[in-house]
C-alpha cells in the first residue's frame, strides 16, 4: 500500500519519506508557487461540533434547513442528498445509537462519535461496501503515530474509558479495547479542527494523508478547508526538494510558549528558523513584550525582566521597578472581572460585558506592553460584541488597534492577518472610508487569494467587495471634477 501511495503522491509533485529525527515527512518533487494547491483529501471520518443551539448537518455541516434522523434522534441533515450521501456509514451507527440510553447520550461526545464512524467505516471497507483507495483506507490510520508512550497515566485512564464507551455503543465482538485506545491517541495527535472561510471552528476530521506534513512555526503552506476537504496551499514558493511544512499551533506567541503547546499537544521540541534563537536576548525581549509586564513610566515603553531577588521586574529601558505584589493585585482585578465579563456575556448582556471587557482593558494598559497578547485578545472580543451590538464606529476601532500587533505575531501571508485586514476593510467601506477600506482590502486580497485560492466563493466575494470599493472611489473622484 506504500508503494501505491507513493505513486499517487507523485503524480501530484510530491514523495514523503520516514527520518529518524522528524518522522515521515512529505516533500515536493517539482515546484510550487504562492497560493497553488499541494495537496487536497477529503476526511477518512469526521463530525461537526456539538454546542447548545448549533447544530450542523453531518455530511456537509451546514447549519440551514436541519431535520434530525428520526430512528437515532443524534444526527442532524441539512436534506435528503446529505442523508443518501452518509448512509452507509450511518446505517450502522444509527442502529448503535438508537440503543443508548439517556445518561449514554450525554456522554456522546464529538470525539466518541468519530472513533464510532472511524471503526465503522474500517468495517466497510474491510467488507468493500465503502471503497478503499490509496488516499482514503484504514491501514493509513494504522500508520498515524500514537506517542502512546509518552501519553500519562491520567490521559491514558481517561482514553481506557472512553475506549470502552466505544465499545458499548458498537458492541462488536470481536473489536479490540487497546487499538480504540490507541485510535484515541492518534486522534489527539493528527485530527485536525475543520474551519469555515474566516476560519471559525465547525468540526473535527482526520485526514491520514494530510497528517503526514510536519510543523514549522513559520511553514511555506497553509491547511484551510473547502466544506470538510481539507486543501494545503503554498503561501511562499516551495522548490522542488522542499519539504512541505505546515503550522500545528497558533502561532502567536513567544517561542517559549510556542515550544510547551507543542511538546505538551504533539510530544515533539520545534526547530524551525522561529524557534531557532529560543533563549537569545532578542527572543527573551519579545517574549517579555508579548506575554510579559510593561514600565510603570506610562510614558516609557521598555520591556521588564525579573529581578534577580524574584521580588519584582526591572525596565530594560529606564531602570524602574514594579513591585510582585502590586502586579498581583492588578491581575486579580483582570482575572475576577474576566470571570465576571463571561457570565455577563454567556447571559446575553452584550452591552454590560462590553463595558467589562473595557475595564480589563484598561487594567491591562497599566499591566501588559502595547504589544502583549492578552491585551490583544480582550480587544479582540470587544470587537466582536461591538459587531453584534452593530456599533460599527467601534468596531473599527478595536480592529485597527489589533492589527499592528497581528502583523507583528503573524507571518505576513498568514490567514489570520488577511482575515483581520478584511474585517478591517468592510468596516471602512460600511461607514464610508472608501479610500481606507481598499487599502486594507487590498491587503487582504493579497494574503487571502493564496491561502484560501483565487477562484474560491470566499475570494470572489473578497474581490467583489474590493472591486465595488474601487468604483465608489473612482465615482466620487470623477463627480468632484465635475
Amino acid at each position: 500500500m506504500e508503494e501505491e501511495l507513493e505513486r499517487e503522491l507523485g503524480k501530484r509533485g510530491l514523495s514523503y519519506s520516514n527520518q529518524a529525527d522528524k518522522g515521515r515527512c512529505l516533500f515536493s518533487t517539482r515546484d510550487f508557487s504562492p497560493g497553488e494547491v499541494i495537496i487536497s483529501q477529503e476526511p477518512y471520518v469526521s463530525v461537526p461540533n456539538r454546542t447548545s443551539g448549533d447544530s450542523r448537518c453531518d455530511w456537509c455541516f451546514s447549519s440551514s434547513n436541519l431535520k434530525r434522523c428520526s430512528s437515532c434522534q443524534v444526527v442532524w441533515y441539512c436534506g435528503s442528498i446529505c442523508q443518501k450521501s452518509d448512509w452507509k456509514l450511518h446505517q450502522l451507527e444509527c442502529q448503535a445509537l438508537s440503543r443508548l440510553d439517556k445518561n449514554r447520550l450525554k456522554s456522546l461526545t464529538p470525539s466518541i462519535r468519530l472513533m464510532v464512524k472511524l471503526f465503522i467505516r474500517k468495517k466497510l471497507q474491510s467488507e468493500k461496501i465503502i471503497p478503499a483507495t490509496y488516499m482514503d483506507n484504514y491501514k493509513l490510520v494504522e500508520a498515524l503515530v500514537s506517542h502512546m508512550s509518552k501519553v500519562d497515566e491520567k490521559q491514558l485512564l481517561l482514553y481506557a474509558q472512553m475506549a470502552n464507551l466505544v465499545n458499548v455503543i458498537l458492541q462488536w465482538p470481536d473489536i479490540s479495547i487497546k487499538e480504540i485506545a490507541e485510535n484515541f491517541a492518534k486522534l489527539a495527535a493528527n485530527a485536525h479542527t475543520i474551519c469555515d472561510s474566516e476560519l471559525r471552528p465547525l468540526g473535527t476530521g482526520l485526514y491520514p494523508v494530510i497528517s503526514i506534513i510536519n510543523h514549522s512555526c513559520l511553514p511555506n503552506s497553509v491547511l484551510v478547508f473547502e466544506g470538510k476537504m481539507a486543501v494545503v496551499r503554498a503561501v511562499q514558493p516551495v522548490p522542488r526538494g522542499s519539504e512541505v511544512l505546515i503550522s500545528y499551533i497558533e502561532t502567536a506567541g513567544s517561542t517559549i510558549t510556542r515550544q510547551k503547546t507543542l511538546k505538551e499537544q504533539y510530544y515533539f521540541t520545534c526547530t524551525c528558523p522561529r524557534c531557532s534563537n529560543l533563549g537569545q536576548s532578542n527572543d527573551i525581549k519579545e517574549s517579555s513584550i508579548l506575554e510579559g509586564y510593561r514600565c510603570k513610566d506610562a510614558k516609557c515603553n521598555g520591556f521588564l525582566l525579573r529581578d534577580s531577588d524574584n521580588k519584582g521586574f526591572i525596565c530594560q529601558q529606564c531602570g524602574l521597578v514594579r513591585e510582585r505584589e502590586e502586579l498581583k493585585i492588578v491581575l486579580g482585578e483582570v482575572k475576577s472581572t474576566t470571570e465576571k465579563a463571561s457570565m455577563i456575556y454567556s447571559s446575553g448582556n452584550r452591552a454590560e460585558a462590553s463595558a467589562l471587557y473595557k475595564m480589563i482593558e484598561k487594567l491591562q494598559l497599566n499591566l501588559c506592553h502595547p504589544f502583549s497578547l492578552d491585551l490583544m485578545r480582550t480587544r479582540e472580543t470587544i470587537l466582536k460584541i461591538s459587531m453584534e451590538l452593530q456599533d460599527w464606529e467601534e468596531a473599527l476601532a478595536y480592529c485597527k488597534l489589533t492589527i499592528p500587533v497581528y502583523e507583528r505575531v503573524y507571518p505576513e501571508h498568514h490567514p489570520l492577518l488577511g482575515l483581520q485586514y478584511y474585517t478591517c476593510g468592510k468596516l471602512e467601506w460600511l461607514l464610508g472610508n472608501t479610500e481606507d477600506a481598499i487599502k486594507s482590502l487590498t491587503k487582504a486580497v493579497k494574503i487571502l487569494r493564496n491561502t484560501h485560492g483565487k477562484n474560491s466563493p470566499f475570494t470572489k466575494e473578497l474581490l467583489s467587495k474590493l472591486e465595488e470599493a474601487q468604483a465608489e472611489a473612482s465615482y466620487k473622484l470623477s463627480s468632484v471634477g465635475y
